[in-house]
């Protein structure tokens, strides 16, 4: 059976037909080639057409089938991975109603703060694993406030992996992973929290029916199979958001196993089989793919929303010269880039950070000294660091990472930037050759039940390589001096902290 795999990130759509036989990727395609926008109406707000990513989706399908390299009529089963937490809103007839909220606008933090402390932090740590913070429930609840007249327009909310679904089926369903992932799931009760429904005055009709993650999420229709050249009826049996999709991608599903990805945004995303919660929310949980009442599978999220939109930024001010030319003008340099350090936090409210928008910061300027090529190795150490201040929380919260899996992609396709991300974290780094769209194929078998087991996907996909620290010492030392950098700007009297 050949499975194909959509990945619905933010700067762009890939998508992946895998052999399921042999867990081969056949072929592969990304639309556009140039890097979407994120629309910012507003200074901390970030929004996407979803009718764009269906547009997207589209043309990255017809543009893969171009390839020749398959029958397109084999394809037996799709799967789709999407960015988390977005909002997305439909009318009786099916219509968007607004451009998604994705996941790094922050204008939903005080709303998520005021739910927090009206609801109890008892009550939302313990059931939710989280506050509502910036999260999608948060997010619904200004549409509500500030567009009233479009909220009573709303039929049924949405992820986005939820929205590409429709469109490929005419069907809308979601999951619990995903509604966990919004902050409406009650874990101990394993359902949608009334209570959460309650505090923020939504009806329980605008949730989708709920599905498992593996299973079938409705059939292609006759229209756009005609459309992409597929078969009518395959069906969608696997959704899920991109960080619990990566880490099924690298066969993270027991609890120790522990993943990493550095795109747009970066992440550390580990399984525990406990309702762990960390008190300051810095760090989230939510039900991972495998996740069910009888088997607790919970994900534990460290994101850190300025990584690769970061990495853009320096090679835009570079006049856009490849990624891999940013690659090795940062190995021109000396670990420390020469005293010159970057805080990577220009994206948004960063979760780890208490919600406070730290924006990014270059530090100890060199006008006789620094280059480009220093400002390139600085952004990718800086990048590394916040990754190592990050991951001390989740250790403080009692996850111990042996061993790191990695996609050999985006920026762990730079040395510089894996050199320093395995020695500042003391943790070595195993790469493999996948990435998000050949998950959510994978993903798509198991649901599809092709795969009896889900370590069956995964059987014939061996590591590229095992980077090892050499020289944590020196980079202790490097970190120690960024850190304290960042408890300066933490603690100044200046910093915007988003609350009610």
């Amino acid at each position: 059976m050949l499975l194909l795999g959509i990945d619905v990130g933010t700067s762009s759509i890939k998508v992946s037909v895998v052999d399921g036989a042999t867990q081969q990727t056949i072929a592969a395609a990304q639309y556009p080639e140039s890097e979407r926008d994120i629309i910012s109406l507003q200074s901390g707000w970030a929004e996407q057409s979803p009718e764009q990513w269906w547009s997207d989706v589209k043309e990255a399908i017809k543009k893969v089938n171009q390839s020749g390299k398959f029958y397109t009529k084999d394809i037996g089963a799709i799967g789709i991975s999407y960015q988390m937490h977005g909002l997305v809103l439909l009318d009786k007839a099916g219509n968007v109603l607004r451009n998604s909220i994705i996941w790094c606008d922050s204008r939903a933090v005080p709303y998520g703060e005021k739910a927090f402390q009206e609801m109890g932090e008892e009550y939302c740590l313990g059931r939710l694993l989280n506050s509502p913070g910036n999260f999608t429930a948060a997010k619904l609840a200004w549409v509500k406030e500030q567009e009233p007249e479009l909220f009573e327009q709303i039929d049924k909310i949405m992820l986005p992996g939820d929205f590409i679904a429709q469109r490929f089926t005419g069907q809308i369903t979601t999951t619990p992973s995903a509604l966990s992932e919004g902050i409406f799931w009650d874990f101990l009760e394993n359902q949608v929290s009334q209570k959460l429904m309650q505090q923020f005055g939504f009806s329980s009709g605008i949730v989708p029916n709920l599905q498992p993650v593996f299973s079938d999420h409705g059939r292609l229709t006759k229209e756009t199979a005609d459309e992409l050249s597929l078969k009518e009826g395959i069906p969608v049996t696997y959704k899920a958001g991109d960080q619990p999709n990566n880490a099924l991608s690298l066969n993270v599903f027991e609890p120790g196993d522990v993943a990493a990805t550095a795109g747009t945004s970066g992440v550390i995303y580990g399984v525990s089989d406990e309702l762990t919660y960390d008190l300051q929310s810095r760090v989230n949980g939510f039900a991972h793919v495998n996740h069910q009442p009888d088997l607790t599978r919970v994900g534990i999220l460290l994101c850190i929303n300025g990584t690769g939109i970061l990495n853009r930024w320096i090679r835009n001010l570079s006049g856009n010269v490849s990624y891999a030319q940013l690659n090795e003008m940062a190995a021109t340099v000396r670990p420390g880039s020469d005293g010159l350090t970057i805080l990577p936090f220009g994206n948004g409210a960063e979760r780890m950070l208490n919600n406070k928008i730290v924006d990014a910061h270059l530090q100890n300027i060199d006008l006789n000294k620094h280059t480009t090529a220093h400002l390139v190795r600085a952004a990718q150490e800086g990048i590394a660091f916040a990754f190592r201040y990050g991951l001390d929380i989740m250790r403080s919260n009692g996850m111990q990472p042996a061993v790191i899996k990695a996609g050999k992609a985006n920026m762990f396709l730079s040395p510089v930037f894996t050199e320093a991300f395995v020695n500042a974290t003391h943790v070595p780094v195993e790469l493999y050759d996948c990435d998000g769209s050949v998950g959510a194929a994978l993903g798509a078998g198991i649901g599809a039940g092709y795969y009896r087991q889900p370590a069956d996907a995964f059987r014939k996909r061996q590591p590229l390589s095992v980077v090892e620290p050499t020289q944590a010492a020196l980079y202790d030392e490097l970190y120690g001096a960024w850190k304290a950098e960042l408890e300066q700007k933490l603690n100044s009297d200046s910093l915007i902290l988003q609350e009610a």
